[in-house]
């Protein structure tokens, strides 16, 4: 059952020092997950996905900060908290899977010992065969095939998805009420993704776990999110629930990506796509950071950023064009 707000994100503006200065990656990001409930971030490679997540765990790369804004975990502010007192949240109230588990597994560490660790350290079970126990019972929960015995098996020995497996256990090892899964997918053939994404929905209803997915893929947001926000250059240019949002696009970037997404049924000769390319960090326009590729831009769109303005129900877009919001909005 979905509740309060588990994260919420409120004007979050994250910078990375370069030779030209401070560079906005993050700009003024607005946006919350709820408990029990999932939350797809989309968007096109380098709009800020990922570094939002990373501002969330305070895991950003040498020169990176966040300027402004706050991180609101459970009403606490993460964005004022040293690495120390970070690392109290990290895995145990807030797990993270990541794109590739063969770069958050260790090739030299068996795997039991890799996920017993996650018990050590958040729960501070020294018993070894404690820990083998619990082990056995998280690998055996995210269906690990003969768990007790693949415990002394090393990462390599694993398939991908078996590996994404272990990724989601260690993840959910220290009971957390957030997990952040960037990309959990990719790398993963169809019929594996879809088991990972069911997976961690069943785990989802099981614990009331929040979810941040981040993802390229718009049919596994149809499919396992129930809310979504469209990133672009570095800011949320439309979120709301899946099902309004994919049925009447506010925004002309998010009309474009679901345009853009094949229809087996009814495939064209010629799929569509959106123009051009989007803006390095750091350039993008004045104005909306969309106006160069939309063919519905005005000419306010060059000059002033839109404010984000409400289109119905829990739906939000920050576009000047009026005719898209009175659609969204019926």
């Amino acid at each position: 059952m979905a509740g309060s707000d588990i994260l919420r994100l409120e004007n979050l503006v994250t910078e990375i020092a370069s030779d030209q200065g401070a560079v906005r990656v993050v700009d003024g990001v607005n946006l919350s997950v709820r408990q029990g409930r999932t939350l797809g971030l989309v968007g096109e490679s380098g709009s800020g996905k990922s570094l939002t997540c990373l501002s969330v765990l305070g895991l950003l790369p040498p020169g990176g900060r966040i300027a402004a804004g706050r991180v609101l975990f459970q009403g606490e502010d993460l964005a004022r908290k040293t690495q120390k007192a970070l690392s109290r949240y990290r895995g145990a109230r807030i797990g993270t899977i990541l794109q590739d588990p063969m770069t958050s597994l260790n090739p030299l560490l068996t795997i039991g010992d890799q996920v017993g660790e996650m018990f050590r350290y958040h729960h501070n079970i020294r018993s070894a065969a404690e820990r083998r126990r619990r082990a056995i019972a998280v690998m055996e929960q995210v269906r690990i095939p003969a768990a007790a015995e693949r415990l002394n098996a090393y990462p390599h020995q694993f398939s991908g998805g078996m590996r994404q497996r272990i990724a989601i256990a260690m993840s959910i090892a220290g009971d957390p009420d957030l997990i952040i899964a960037d990309e959990p997918t990719t790398a993963l053939d169809v019929t594996i993704r879809l088991q990972i994404l069911q997976l961690l929905r069943d785990i989802q209803r099981a614990r009331g776990t929040a979810i941040l997915l981040v993802t390229h893929d718009l049919h596994a947001v149809a499919r396992f999110c129930d809310d979504v926000a469209v990133m672009y250059a570095g800011r949320i240019v439309e979120q709301g629930p899946v099902g309004a949002v994919f049925a009447r696009p506010a925004h002309p970037y998010t009309a474009g990506l679901i345009a853009a997404v094949p229809r087996i049924a009814a495939l064209p000769d010629r799929l569509p796509t959106i123009p051009g390319q989007p803006p390095r960090p750091g350039e993008a326009a004045e104005g909306c950071a969309f106006f160069p590729r939309c063919a519905r831009a005005a000419a306010e769109c060059a000059a002033v950023v839109p404010e984000p303005r409400a289109v119905g129900a829990g739906r939000a877009v920050s576009c000047f064009a009026p005719h898209l919001q009175a659609e969204a909005a019926e």
